[in-house]
């Protein structure tokens, strides 16, 4: 019997953001899992990829498999830079290298100590969130790219599989606000999540899973 941990932010931590009555994403992982596994979320809404150790105290002792998903909150908290002036295209570009530098860094601190606890691990994209005004839409995903790159770098080179929510959560009523997932956003998360912690674990390798 397996047991999944979700650690991370409010993709998994959605049931402020889903309608009444609507599941969140841990139920909906609940309902597409094999009869006797269990799901356990202990990702919080809100959440930087620094905050995810402290969500590792609460892991319970029989996990057999972790997913991650973070990033998100830190690209929010430099989404500032967007709107700063700038003298030439290479300030820009130099501003963004050092948001880039500091990411990686948290996300190199945080991926070593998840894979300390020698379980099955798969990490998260960050999705391309859905605002209603196209040229800050277009804005959101290029930036969300500098993120993403440094994700799937990390999850290459420690050979882990790749859940691409920009490639699952792709129309408009997968979300509930511009950054948040609705139900039935989450049950296209919840059913590749089932997908991965069905394949093979017995060789380490990287695989993307998308819908």
């Amino acid at each position: 019997m397996g047991h999944i941990v979700l650690l991370g932010d409010s993709i998994f931590d959605n049931g402020a953001y889903v309608r009444s009555g609507e599941p969140d994403v841990v139920a909906q992982v609940r309902a597409r899992l094999p009869g006797g596994w269990k799901a356990t979320l202990c990702a919080v809404d809100g959440a930087i990829t620094a905050g995810i150790q402290p969500q590792m105290t609460r892991i319970p002792a029989d996990a057999t498999h972790l997913i991650v998903s973070a990033g998100g909150n830190d690209a929010l908290r430099n989404s500032g830079i967007l709107r700063e002036p700038a003298r030439s295209v290479a300030e820009v570009l130099a501003r963004l290298a050092d948001v880039r530098d500091e990411f990686a860094r948290n996300y190199r601190d945080m991926l070593d100590a998840v894979l300390s606890r020698r379980l099955p691990t798969a990490v998260c994209t960050i999705y391309d969130a859905r605002f209603p005004e196209p040229d800050e839409q277009r804005l959101v995903v290029t930036a969300l790219s500098i993120f993403n790159d440094v994700i799937m770098r990390e999850a290459f080179s420690r050979r882990l599989p790749l859940v691409d929510l920009r490639l699952i959560c792709d129309h408009p009523d997968d979300y509930a606000n511009p950054i948040e997932p609705s139900a039935k956003g989450g049950d296209k998360i919840a059913a590749v999540i089932a997908q991965v912690v069905a394949g093979n674990t017995i060789f380490p390798r990287s695989q993307v899973y998308a819908q």
